[in-house]
């Protein structure tokens, strides 16, 4: 691991492993900004017109939503912890090592200016580690408070994808989801996969442990495994709504697609000095080991 220091006086780390493959990460936000396989193509979405001064929140990457997602609450939208100075944790306990992982583990806790818009005092932490074709990240929320408090989660993938009008997610079809774009309606998914020609903005409920999304263009598979977070967030905002945002380029929305984990629906509740912990992996693999029966492995063999 290489740490950069800005000019600005902000850290980063870079992370690489022996394949060839690299992760940028943040002390702003906690955030990773990068992540490119050994052949230096890059697999997350980043803004052309991305801000990357504080206050603003950094368009693209994996931002970590907390304590709130989206407008769900009082906060700002997606919470404060995506535009905080996060520290080097050197405690990171009780995790085990990463063994031969790149790794950085990173620590937030509340400020007093934290706790006077959100009064609840609180350790966030998130280990970040890239293997060859994989990206894993483990939050972690521990209580530091003397009374109980809930929070909603997200980890925000902005993934970077070739066309989105050639792009599926397989993984979530018969589920129920919220429509944000119909005032958090409910309904139940009715195609064998998510494909896009317009706007999406939906939280997926009860959400099984893989995604698949399924780049055609780019003959890859982007396989989202998690743990600790029921619900999946899909998200594009398609050509009039990219046009409103200020911060994303006009032409950004082709060739970017959310698949969020997180914990949204149901908030999650920590009494003092209890811990909630999630995990996230982001892996490559070869597109026919995702695409449902047409791989013949998984015909006969059932799913590895």
């Amino acid at each position: 691991m290489n740490v950069v220091n800005d000019r600005d006086g902000s850290s980063r780390f870079l992370l690489t492993d022996p394949s060839g493959s690299t992760a940028e990460v943040l002390l702003y936000g906690g955030q990773v900004v990068s992540w490119r396989n050994e052949r230096r193509e890059q697999l997350l979405y980043m803004s052309t017109k991305a801000q990357w001064k504080p206050p603003k929140a950094i368009r693209g990457g994996l931002p970590l939503c907390f304590p709130q997602f989206g407008n769900l609450g009082p906060l700002e939208r997606h919470g404060f912890a995506r535009n905080r100075f996060w520290s080097f944790d050197n405690d990171p306990s009780p995790l085990p090592p990463a063994n031969q992982q790149s790794t950085v583990d990173l620590v937030l806790k509340s400020t007093e200016d934290d706790l006077r818009i959100w009064p609840h005092s609180f350790e966030l932490r998130v280990r970040i580690s890239i293997s060859p074709g994989k990206l894993t990240i483990i939050p972690r929320v521990r209580n530091t408070d003397p009374k109980s408090f809930s929070f909603t989660f997200a980890l925000r993938n902005y993934l970077y994808v070739s066309d989105i009008s050639e792009v599926r997610i397989e993984g979530l079809e018969t589920l129920d989801y919220l429509d944000n774009l119909m005032r958090r309606e409910r309904f139940t998914e009715q195609a064998d996969a998510i494909t896009f020609d317009g706007e999406v903005d939906r939280v997926y409920l009860n959400t099984p442990t893989k995604i698949a999304i399924i780049d055609h263009e780019r003959k890859r598979t982007i396989e989202l495994r998690k743990e600790g977070m029921p619900n999946a967030v899909v998200w594009n905002p398609w050509e009039k709504k990219a046009k409103s945002i200020a911060d994303m380029g006009d032409e950004d929305y082709t060739t970017m697609l959310c698949v969020d984990s997180g914990a949204m629906e149901t908030p999650i509740v920590l009494k003092p000095h209890e811990e909630w912990k999630g995990r996230q992996e982001l892996s490559i693999v070869s597109s026919s080991y995702c695409s449902g029966q047409l791989d013949p492995r998984k015909v006969l063999y059932g799913d590895h």
